[in-house]
């Protein structure tokens, strides 16, 4: 188990904590709850909706969606943000691709975060935005190849 030090140094390294401050990384890293995952096992579930927000500390995860892998998240990334903001269920599944550790915020911890941290909504946003920019691009690819 992590002590609050190393979340706290973990979270800092991450793009979508680095412009919190030590004294708001502190604050942050005592909500999130830690949890570890075997590789093949489900974190999220397609069709369900959202109850956490997670981020990884180490290890990969697989974006499914339909059954079909399409990407990979690695140390430092985050997923399950969408769910919980918009209340609708998960677009994906999200799988162990090995033993992987995540750090765990319930949905209204992070709603709750996120209406008082305006930087940290922005990082969130620029995060979500790069996504949709990867599945557009995705989408155009497929719609050439047909």
């Amino acid at each position: 188990m992590a002590s609050q030090d190393e979340i706290v140094d973990a979270l800092a390294g991450m793009a979508l904590f680095a412009d919190l401050t030590t004294p708001q990384l502190k604050g942050v890293a005592h909500i999130f709850e830690e949890a570890w995952f075997p590789g093949g096992e489900r974190i999220l579930r397609q069709g369900l909706t959202g109850s956490a927000f997670y981020v990884i500390l180490e290890g990969e995860a697989q974006i499914l969606v339909d059954g079909q892998e399409r990407a990979t998240l690695g140390k430092g990334e985050f997923f399950g943000e969408l769910s919980v903001i918009d209340q609708k269920p998960r677009n994906a599944s999200i799988e162990a691709a090995e033993q992987t550790e995540v750090l765990a915020l319930a949905s209204w911890d992070l709603l709750a975060l996120l209406e008082t941290d305006p930087q940290l909504a922005l990082n969130m946003i620029k995060g979500l935005a790069a996504r949709l920019g990867l599945a557009v691009d995705e989408l155009a690819g497929e719609r050439q190849g047909h």
